[in-house]
């Protein structure tokens, strides 16, 4: 056999030797529009890479990229159609870039490791990340809380964790809520292991809803609920705060289970409650006004928004049915303080015990000795607002007062 049908058997086997999904070692021959032109090493076997198998910059020049002589590995991806002597391939780079990657992806995955990526572009329902290949970064998975513009994560680098990877389907999720979440967990219990229910700190509004506030108390967030921002009503949270303002806020809930703080800004003032009664002590006299009437007695203002009670049996000395009977809503009467309870915040008062007509002996003599039932009616129903009781407690002493 002569030497040149020698050379062409060692070339055939060396074609042969070729199949595809190898990985083989090629030079570039030449740079063509939108295709680069390459030979296996020592195969005698030549294909074709496209741009699309080579970058995944759909506009980039390939002459920018590559010159004749440069060598690299790449994926044989299929043979080339048609009947061609020398067996042409066409082969590809970026899948060999991605089942690599898919390898060190699939490792991170078992471990639990977190990756780093760079978003491309924002499609319908999420982003497009470059982790070495193209993954998926759902929406609902970029953060805890809702993104409604993606556009602002356009090439940013992300740290993510992969969720789902299945490199036969070219398939990769990925989540930055996950790490979102794992970090706020640690910082969660790092800030609530130093705090204690009760404590006064300092925080700052992080953003406004319209349930209320979250603010940052040392890198975590807790709220404080819309009636926990001020003792006087509150429509928006946004009317009174804005975001970046510096709080003083009171620690009154930490629920570890879900990882929430519970916080208040009024608590940290003298309620309405403790300013009125600041001056007022038992025994003292002053006129007010009769705000509501129930069977049971009769509400006084004592001060802007702050009422007393004056019981039934605390009207006259003379024998009262119903208070309607005698006093009536808007009427200015005086009245004397007789208990002030500033932990269930109720405050006692008397019409008849401010009667300065009325003697000492007629008052000794005529007015009945205060049970202890009547004393505890008189705290149960004094409220700092105009509802300050429930209507079974006033079913409930009606019936008592049946008996």
């Amino acid at each position: 056999m002569s030497e040149n049908s020698n050379q062409f058997l060692d070339a055939l086997k060396q074609m042969q030797g070729v199949e595809v999904g190898d990985i083989v070692d090629v030079e570039v021959l030449d740079i063509e529009d939108g295709q680069i032109d390459v030979g296996v090493e020592n195969a005698g076997v030549e294909g074709v890479i496209t741009r699309r198998e080579y970058t995944s910059d759909r506009n980039a020049d390939l002459r920018d990229l590559v010159k004749p002589g440069d060598k690299f590995k790449a994926l044989v991806l299929r043979r080339a159609g048609g009947d061609k002597e020398n067996g042409e391939f066409f082969f590809s780079v970026t899948r060999l870039k991605e089942r690599e990657a898919y390898d060190k992806l699939q490792k991170d995955f078992e471990e639990g490791k977190a990756i780093e990526g760079t978003v491309t572009s924002s499609v319908r329902g999420g982003l497009l990340v470059d982790v070495g290949t193209r993954g998926f970064l759902p929406a609902s998975l970029i953060s805890n809380r809702y993104v409604s513009d993606l556009k602002p994560y356009i090439g940013k680098t992300m740290k993510l964790k992969i969720t789902e990877i299945d490199p036969n389907k070219n398939r990769l999720i990925l989540s930055h809520k996950d790490l979102v979440e794992e970090e706020r967990e640690e910082a969660f219990d790092k800030v609530a292991s130093q705090l204690v229910v009760g404590d006064v700190i300092e925080g700052k509004v992080s953003r406004l809803t319209n349930f209320g506030s979250f603010i940052d108390v040392g890198g975590v967030d807790g709220l404080v609920h819309i009636s926990e921002i001020s003792y006087k009503h509150v429509d928006k949270p946004s009317d009174v705060l804005k975001a970046g303002q510096d709080v003083k806020v009171k620690v009154i809930g930490i629920d570890n289970d879900r990882h929430r703080i519970s916080l208040s800004i009024k608590q940290t003032e003298p309620s309405p409650f403790e300013q009125a009664t600041a001056n007022l002590h038992e025994g003292d006299v002053f006129e007010g006004e009769v705000k509501s009437l129930t069977n049971f007695g009769a509400f006084v203002e004592v001060a802007d928004g702050i009422q007393g009670l004056v019981h039934v049996s605390e009207i006259s000395n003379k024998h009262v049915d119903k208070p309607s009977d005698v006093l009536k809503v808007g009427q200015a009467v005086k009245v004397k303080v007789l208990n002030i309870d500033p932990s269930d915040r109720r405050i006692s008062l008397s019409i008849k015990a401010a009667d300065s007509n009325a003697s000492s002996s007629d008052s000794n003599s005529s007015r009945p000795r205060r049970s202890r039932n009547e004393n505890s009616v008189n705290k149960k129903y004094m409220s700092d607002n105009d509802n300050g009781f429930a209507l079974g407690d006033i079913i409930g002493d009606q019936l008592k007062d049946r008996k």
